[in-house]
């Protein structure tokens, strides 16, 4: 049985129209004589978007209590059982209510795939799980909700539903996003134009990115037309990427994990992490140790963590075992002028150690002194007035 193809409809934020064109395109399916179902819509209370699922069959939710609270979920065996050719899921980055086949909706998409079913979904471009730290340093809103980028990257279509901030804005206002009584809390938090602008381009960049890389031939094909081009001609092959992420058990890391994770699907490379610990991780360090355990496990990632007082030497070494060609950090942290003199700082010892290696320092873009952007008016101001 061959696998099922998969479109997925991508915007910047909720409203854009993702589940409506989605709607939209399964009823055009429908009408090429496809066997068409919806497996899970969520209108969230949108007239227009109920009004568009009118005349395709719907699969019944399923009905279960956890902890005294009544909820619907989507019927993964139901949907198997109907085994329609083309299935509707929206919302792809739901997290699932204890007990079913999976925890997340991608997941239960996977197997809708997996059974020869096509499925059109959606996702906002915050959900992914690489854009994090991204999107929370856009609109100080953290996303708690995420997928791999892999399923992003599995889909065979991405279509990008866009429009612009200010009609998104218009549509929240005119009642078609949230109920009313949301609508003023939603212009002052996520909904700013600053944020919609934002993430927008944020979507265009992903999707841009997604293209790109689906023109790129995997890399064993790229091997095999290299070495095809290179059979006669005696010079050395160029060797493949592979990036080096140093991180600490501490919830900064994560984002170098993840700035490192987009940095190594531009580059086409493997990722590793390092932890060197000089001490015997407390039970806190654990729990973030077991985070970016997990992390890893979503992006592909592997984890090492080296015992050793010297962080430039084990990298060295670990990077020569592994064929570093990339390496990423944190900001160092601040030192006094003495340990400057006694030890020249980590990213110093770091390029002497490793020549030839690309050493990267990803910078907290929270700590950005806010008096750049207040200036930046006053400036405008002036040059108004001079002409």
């Amino acid at each position: 049985m061959s696998r099922g193809t998969y479109k997925i409809f991508l915007g910047m934020a909720a409203g854009v129209g993702k589940t409506y064109r989605m709607l939209q395109d399964g009823h055009a399916e429908a009408h090429e004589g496809r066997d068409v179902v919806i497996g899970l819509l969520e209108s969230h209370g949108r007239a227009e978007t109920a009004a568009q699922a009118a005349g395709l069959e719907v699969v019944p939710r399923r009905r279960m209590t956890y902890r005294d609270t009544e909820l619907s979920e989507m019927d993964l065996p139901a949907i198997l059982r109907r085994a329609p050719q083309l299935c509707l899921i929206d919302e792809l980055a739901h997290t699932n209510a204890p007990g079913l086949e999976h925890d997340k909706r991608y997941e239960d998409i996977e197997d809708v795939l997996t059974a020869g079913i096509d499925v059109f979904s959606t996702v906002n471009v915050q959900h992914l799980e690489s854009l994090n730290d991204q999107v929370t340093e856009l609109t100080e809103i953290r996303v708690r909700e995420t997928v791999p980028d892999a399923v992003l990257g599995s889909a065979d279509d991405v279509v990008l539903i866009d429009i612009t901030p200010q009609s998104l804005i218009e549509r929240l206002r005119a009642g078609l996003v949230y109920p009313p009584e949301r609508v003023p809390a939603a212009l002052n938090h996520f909904f700013k134009v600053e944020n919609l602008a934002a993430l927008r381009e944020v979507a265009l960049r992903q999707v841009a990115e997604e293209v790109e890389s689906k023109r790129m031939p995997p890399a064993s094909e790229a091997d095999h037309r290299r070495e095809d081009r290179l059979i006669d001609v005696a010079v050395p092959v160029a060797i493949a990427e592979r990036l080096l992420a140093l991180v600490t058990p501490d919830p900064g890391s994560q984002r170098v994990v993840r700035r490192a994770w987009r940095s190594a699907q531009r580059l086409g490379a493997e990722i590793d992490l390092l932890w060197v610990a000089d001490h015997r991780a407390t039970a806190v360090e654990e729990e973030q140790l077991d985070a970016l355990r997990r992390l890893a496990s979503v992006i592909g990632a592997h984890l090492l963590i080296e015992t050793g007082d010297d962080v430039a030497a084990v990298a060295q070494r670990v990077a020569r075992e592994r064929g570093t060609t990339y390496v990423m950090m944190g900001a160092p942290r601040r030192r006094s002028a003495l340990r400057e003199l006694i030890s020249p700082p980590l990213p110093l010892r770091l390029m002497t150690a490793l020549p030839g290696v690309d050493i990267r320092i990803v910078a907290d873009r929270t700590q950005r002194q806010p008096e750049r952007t207040q200036r930046q008016p006053d400036r405008t101001q002036r040059h108004r007035e001079e002409t």
